[in-house]
């Protein structure tokens, strides 16, 4: 493989913002998609938070694809959702975008924890990046379904052999989490303008 698996997201990530610096909704979800290979190395352990990715890349996909030049940066969505009072809605597009940075978030702070705490086991690191991100916004039934998951994850050595191929691993996690924590962040921001950033899990 050439470089690691990261390579093909950091690439993608120089195309996510528009020379304006607006955020993309083609390329942002591009590069969310090419997440979840790196995920699969996990194995049963992030099952459901593959799951729950691929629902909400889907969700707003297809609303993407309905009309490609109305919903070409990404908070056009919450925009015409919030328009028509339908944002708070559990199936809504907001509320898919709102989950997606959520476990993107996620992600970061595992990664983020395998650069800084290298004497840190692979459940160590998921079990700290799901107390700072996602618990909070989950209720016991989804908590307690994730802590049984996490009982899966692999071994920290034979994981970082696998997505590392013969690149810079522990350069390319670093750079992933530096470069897409500010674009995640301000998807945040913007959601707590319009008062959207808060909702929990049904």
């Amino acid at each position: 493989m050439e470089g690691t698996l990261f390579s093909p997201a950091l690439e993608g990530m120089k195309h996510v913002k528009s020379e304006h610096g607006e955020l993309m909704t083609k390329p942002f979800l591009e590069v969310c998609k090419l997440v979840l290979p790196i995920l699969d190395k996990f194995g049963a352990a992030m099952t459901v938070v593959k799951s729950d990715i691929n629902g909400n890349i889907s969700r707003l996909e297809s609303k993407y694809n309905d009309n490609t030049s109305r919903f070409n940066y990404l908070y056009s969505f919450v925009q015409a959702e919030v328009e028509i009072k339908t944002a708070k809605s559990s199936s809504s597009c907001t509320n898919g975008l709102l989950w997606l940075t959520r476990a993107m978030d996620f992600i970061v702070v595992l990664f983020h924890n395998l650069v800084q705490h290298q004497d840190w086991s692979m459940s160590q690191a998921c079990n700290d990046s799901y107390a700072k991100t996602l618990k909070k916004w989950h209720g016991w039934l989804a908590s307690s379904s994730f802590t049984v998951a996490i009982k899966l994850a692999p071994d920290r050595k034979k994981f970082m052999e696998v997505i590392g191929g013969n690149g810079d691993i522990y350069g390319d996690m670093e750079k992933f989490c530096t470069t897409f924590s500010p674009i995640l962040q301000q998807i945040h921001k913007f959601l707590a303008s319009v008062g959207l950033d808060s909702m929990k899990a049904s």
